[in-house]
């Protein structure tokens, strides 16, 4: 489980197709306090780690993993999101957080107003349902307070600081986003249908 609040921007150091996909992810996190076997949020997506080093960890990436999510664009030097799995007695300052991506956002519009950026986003048409305007969703791993809801699509309104401490500060026309809606979300539409 995790938080939604980022806490670290790795780097893609290095991808292997080798059976499944094999990243190195480039981290300013203590390694050593890491252990093989470890969940780490990498831009929304839960991944396991499999080998650590002074800088970096390595984590194994399945075809449905790839399939599921942004990650099959992953390329060398793209910066990502991180968050160390949640512990017991940390802060919960987002919401909660899975790490399993429901689906892929597409970016539509960028807007500056004032110091923030409002970022609207399309989504998928069976994903669409599961968002509300002041709801929770998180994307590329960053817990965030939608906005408004028009359809498929829907708002972000990112302020100076997500923009600086995440990859938000990074964000274009096209981008292609890891979703994740608010498990919350889910079961009331569930229980909605099943009333």
């Amino acid at each position: 489980m995790f938080t939604g609040i980022v806490t670290d921007i790795g780097t893609i150091a290095q991808l292997d197709q080798q059976g499944d996909l094999r990243a190195r992810i480039t981290t300013g996190y203590d390694t050593r306090g890491i252990d093989l076997g470890a969940s780490i949020a990498s831009d929304g997506v839960c991944l396991t780690v499999i080998e650590l080093g002074a800088d970096f960890c390595d984590v194994q990436i399945s075809a449905e993993t790839v399939s599921k999510t942004n990650i099959g664009a992953w390329k060398v030097g793209k910066r990502v999101n991180l968050e160390r799995a949640l512990k017991v007695g940390d802060e919960l300052g987002g919401h909660i957080v899975s790490g399993h991506v429901d689906g892929v956002a597409e970016v539509v519009a960028l807007v500056d107003e004032g110091d923030s950026t409002r970022v609207t986003l399309r989504a998928p048409k069976e994903l669409a349902r599961f968002i509300a305007p002041k709801g929770s969703v998180a994307l590329n791993g960053t817990s965030l307070t939608v906005n408004a809801v028009e359809g498929c699509e829907f708002g972000i309104n990112f302020i100076p600081h997500t923009k600086e401490v995440t990859t938000w500060g990074d964000v274009a026309l096209g981008d292609q986003v890891n979703l994740e809606i608010d498990t919350r979300a889910r079961y009331v539409a569930r229980l909605h249908e099943a009333g």
